[in-house]
């Protein structure tokens, strides 16, 4: 659950790095929520709340696998979303 949480800060640090680089939010729920929230840092902190509280579910609940498979493929979302950031500051 610690490494999911991590990667949970990590992929909003990521996509509010985006967003003041004038980048969409690619995630058409989180776009959503950005869109109908007073700014977009509270609709992506509300987005995050949720997912922590799916993560305390899974944690809770025994679903250790699922967790693990979350964890990866958030990794993944974190280590693409640097990778862009890198390439498109060096463009």
């Amino acid at each position: 659950m610690l490494q999911y949480s991590y990667l949970q800060v990590l992929d909003f640090l990521t996509t509010i790095a985006f967003l003041l680089n004038g980048v969409k939010e690619g995630n058409p729920l989180v776009r959503l929520a950005i869109d109908y929230s007073p700014n977009p840092i509270t609709g992506l902190l509300a987005v995050k709340v949720a997912a922590l509280g799916l993560g305390l579910y899974c944690w809770r609940g025994g679903k250790l696998r699922l967790l693990g498979r979350m964890n990866l493929m958030f990794a993944a979302i974190v280590a693409w979303n640097l990778t862009a950031l890198i390439v498109g500051t060096a463009a």
